[in-house]
């Protein structure tokens, strides 16, 4: 694994996502303070994926892959902090899209 992949291997329909900072300030120069807009769907980065998942017996793999830019809600998953740095772990069916 490299530098910016944490040392964790998800299982089964699980991934692990980077989430991307809450923007703060608008294009304009407005501040927002943090009690405004944080239920919107967040954003991160796929850094690892687990095998997929089994359904009626056949192995399904995931539709995300590594690399993959996600939109999820405000209380998808589990964070976790790990070599100081942190990450959420969740299932694919918490991702509500791909960015493309």
């Amino acid at each position: 694994m490299s530098k910016n992949t944490p040392k964790i291997r998800p299982l089964s329909d699980r991934i692990v996502v980077e989430p991307k900072e809450v923007e703060s300030k608008t294009a304009g120069g407005i501040v927002i303070p943090d009690t405004a807009d944080k239920d919107k769907p967040m954003q991160g980065t796929v850094l690892a994926i687990g095998n997929g998942k089994y359904i009626d017996g056949k192995m399904q793999p995931l539709q995300v892959k590594v690399g993959d830019r996600v939109l999820f809600g405000k209380y998808a998953g589990t964070n976790i902090k790990l070599e100081d740095r942190e990450f959420l772990v969740m299932r694919e069916e918490d991702v509500m899209g791909v960015i493309e």
